[in-house]
């Protein structure tokens, strides 16, 4: 019986390979975490930077897995989970963002005393589910997938355990998002009651043709289509379902609300996309409109609440909102071009992210436990620490969106597809906002070259990992405007695949 189990799913479980590999990897990585860290023969030895460097072995084993996948296109487990040119993307843009965030995290756990591998398995684990979700192709395995994502982050959130705010951050976050996740299960229940199905592919063929129709003889599928955007729209912080963000984003410890910013929004946008542009793409009418109010609003909010910001981590997370904002922006052109804009954004978005942190991160008094908190820290940054100085402006300004950087390319051609779509409004909405945020971005570049900190400070040295990622990013925003063809091809392409031509 057995044997007959395993021939049935055979082919599957090799499509499915590097995510097997990965969650089987993380699993050995934690008994051999728990054997050697209790063992009295070895002195109990903190294995911390072990376990991370063995993670990012993993995470790059998994990405050549991926690469070496001998189908390129195909439905698997039952029509449970597909891969295809955008889950090849997505899922390779998450293990790089997560090799990243692991890089970023060394030398803080070592600083910060964190010596629990734990928080390496846990963001491997983490890792693992996001590639699960990307690839759902339906409401149970999409579900499941989630909430494994959604049990690692509540623990790391609260990681930091001899810290309150680390353990506020942790309580608000498992609150709240339990809330989203009940919400989202709430609409996926309303469609499977009035359709009978779950499955994205037969949720499409349902729907086709249709239009509004099912709009007046159904109005439960609309109730489920739109508490399934809000379940989404929780999970990537848009407003008016951000308020859980600024809070858990300042009380996390550094290294987990980078890994929040970086790998996470990744996943959920690539399965919204899936899921809206696939199974309700005939139906669009009524949750293109609440994407495009959560748009706006996002944008405009972004902007104007990072402007009365003092706490850097806090500001931070007020941008970040106003970015998923201009990405939901491409995402309601419901075009080719818009999908194009959005996933060229998100690839931009990661490498300044990663950026910021990393600058945010490598600055720690010398001598002392103390670290960045405040804007008003970066005080003359510019002549106790020029190189950092001159790398956190040019992030700055590339997420101000100021030429020629990279990030006024991502932004010029989402303003664009916009336009394309008829959408004039939105995009001058995205124009102000961005025009509105040059003043937090450029408060901070001021404050760094121009006024006087309330103490003079010697940081330490930047490590060699952050060393290395700053350089890689800081290159790749600069240098990206003079040969974007790749990346602008690479996204057309997928974006071609995600909207089916």
């Amino acid at each position: 019986m057995t044997t007959q189990f395993m021939n049935l799913f055979q082919n599957d479980f090799l499509i499915a390979f590097p995510e097997l590999f990965m969650i089987t990897a993380t699993t050995i990585l934690l008994i051999y975490g728990v054997i050697f860290s209790t063992s009295k023969v070895h002195k109990y030895p903190m294995l911390v930077r072990n376990v991370a460097h063995l993670g990012i072995l993993t995470l790059g084993q998994t990405f050549f897995l991926l690469c070496q996948n001998p189908v390129e296109k195909a439905v698997f487990f039952y029509n449970s989970f597909i891969i295809d040119e955008v889950t090849f993307f997505l899922k390779s843009l998450v293990l790089f963002a997560t090799a990243a965030a692991l890089f970023l995290a060394l030398d803080y756990l070592r600083q910060e005393k964190m010596n629990t591998f734990e928080f390496v398995i846990l963001i491997l684990l983490s890792t693992g589910s996001m590639l699960f979700i990307i690839s759902s192709y339906d409401f149970v395995a999409m579900y499941l997938a989630i909430e494994l994502q959604s049990l690692c982050f509540y623990v790391l959130a609260a990681s930091k355990r001899n810290s309150e705010f680390s353990t506020e951050a942790g309580l608000k976050y498992f609150i709240l998002g339990a809330f989203s996740s009940g919400i989202l299960l709430f609409g996926m229940s309303m469609i499977y009651g009035f359709t009978g199905v779950t499955n994205f592919e037969e949720l499409a063929k349902i729907f086709t043709g249709l239009g509004h129709v099912s709009f007046y003889t159904s109005p439960g599928i609309l109730v489920g289509v739109i508490f399934l955007a809000v379940g989404f729209l929780f999970k990537l912080t848009a407003v008016p379902f951000h308020m859980w963000a600024p809070d858990v984003y300042e009380g996390c410890p550094t290294a987990v609300t980078a890994f929040f910013s970086l790998s996470p929004k990744i996943a959920i946008l690539g399965l919204f996309l899936r899921l809206f542009l696939d199974s309700f793409y005939d139906i669009m009418g009524p949750w293109q409109k609440i994407i495009l109010f959560c748009s706006i609003a996002s944008m405009l909010l972004g902007a104007i609440g990072a402007m009365s910001q003092k706490k850097m981590k806090r500001l931070l997370a007020f941008s970040s909102i106003g970015h998923i904002g201009y990405m939901l922006l491409g995402f309601s052109c419901g075009t080719v071009e818009g999908i194009q804009a959005l996933l060229l954004y998100l690839v931009i978005y990661v490498f300044m992210t990663l950026n910021t942190f990393a600058v945010l991160m490598s600055l720690k008094e010398q001598g002392k436990d103390a670290r960045v908190k405040y804007i008003s820290d970066f005080g003359m940054l510019g002549k106790t620490n020029p190189l950092l100085a001159l790398t956190l402006t040019m992030t700055m300004f590339s997420l101000a969106g100021i030429p020629p950087l990279a990030g006024f390319c991502s932004k010029f051609y989402l303003f664009l597809a916009a336009l394309g779509s008829s959408l004039y409004v939105l995009a001058f909405i995205g124009v102000l906002s961005s025009v509105m945020s040059c003043f937090y971005y450029i408060r901070v570049v001021k404050i760094m070259y121009f006024e006087k900190p309330r103490q003079w400070l010697v940081y330490q040295q930047t490590d060699r990992e952050k060393s290395l990622l700053l350089a890689l990013s800081s290159f790749f925003l600069t240098f990206f405007c003079l040969c974007p063809s790749p990346l602008f091809v690479l996204t057309y392409q997928v974006a071609l695949a995600a909207t089916g031509m």
